[in-house]
């Protein structure tokens, strides 16, 4: 095993691990597959192992690779805060600041106070990632992100900023046409509006005891924001803030069920690091305030 190893590579060996295949890393990184290829094929050869086995069914880390794998991530972290470091010391309060939040407080909660940042600092530029997914911090896929709950991540810095309540809400019209439920065995004879291929209120549901699955939903789409949409046509039931039933002009269904009101904590967080850097530091410390004045309760 070669002594000097460049650190370099490791990008290439950690977005491998994570695709599954040289394509796939290679769009990851923005780089090409042969490229890509060449970084796997010279850290196997420093380090003295096979790192992945090259299958009919494209790449398969072995055994010695996914024991490298966590070191390899906090070899890139640690590289990763260096450079933030060293490019917050010398920085302007301009330049991009990546954003994640779920697709309905990207959509409809965010923009105003995007559009009054825009105004204060216009040299900032905003990447948004609206995803329920949880982008990694500690792997810079996103500086900022707000999370309906607390991070137990380490090296991240979170703040409660608010709380958000959630309900059931239709549109006027449906609900002179069809009724209006009154407990949860009631939404079997109406069109509810939920995800597709995300459980989580199959999960809520089953939590208070009613047994549904996909099937018990009219419409399903993974995007919130289509959701809300198609309730706002008339389509049927949704679930969302409860402060945007009131604005979009959609009437509260409250069931007669102990849990009709569900309130998430809203949770800024980030990593560690946006200390040195006054670009983040500027925007985190700016919506944390916005948020915080907000009435996100409805």
């Amino acid at each position: 095993m070669s002594s000097n190893l460049d650190w370099s590579l490791i990008p290439a060996f950690l977005a491998t691990a994570r695709t599954g295949s040289l394509s796939g890393a290679a769009r990851e990184l923005g780089l090409s597959q042969p490229t890509v290829g060449r970084y796997i094929a010279d850290l196997e050869t420093s380090l003295g192992v096979r790192l992945f086995d090259r299958t009919s069914a494209g790449l398969r880390i072995t055994e010695i690779g996914l024991s490298l794998v966590e070191n390899a991530e906090a070899m890139h972290e640690r590289a990763e805060s260096l450079r933030r470091i060293a490019e917050g010391r010398a920085e302007a309060i301009e330049g991009s600041v990546r954003l994640t939040a779920s697709e309905m407080v990207a959509v409809y909660i965010l923009p105003e106070m995007l559009a009054a940042l825009h105004l204060e600092e216009p040299r900032i530029r905003v990447d948004m990632v609206a995803s329920m997914t949880t982008e990694n911090l500690l792997l810079r896929e996103a500086d900022i992100a707000l999370r309906m709950f607390r991070p137990e991540q380490n090296d991240v810095i979170t703040r409660h900023v608010g709380d958000m309540t959630i309900g059931m809400f239709a549109h006027p019209d449906y609900l002179a046409r069809r009724g209006v439920p009154r407990t949860i065995a009631d939404l079997a004879g109406h069109s509810v509006i939920g995800f597709d291929r995300i459980d989580v209120i199959i999960r809520g549901f089953r939590q208070v005891g009613f047994e549904i699955d996909r099937d018990f939903f009219a419409y399903r789409c993974d995007s919130q924001a289509a959701g809300w949409e198609m309730a706002k046509a008339g389509f049927g039931i949704t679930f969302g803030p409860t402060v945007l039933g009131a604005r979009d002009g959609l009437e509260r269904v409250a069931l007669a069920i102990d849990r009709e009101v569900l309130t998430l904590p809203i949770w800024l967080t980030a990593h560690s690091d946006l200390r040195y850097s006054r670009r983040i530091r500027f925007v985190y410390d700016f919506l944390a305030s916005r948020l915080s004045a907000a009435n996100l309760t409805g």
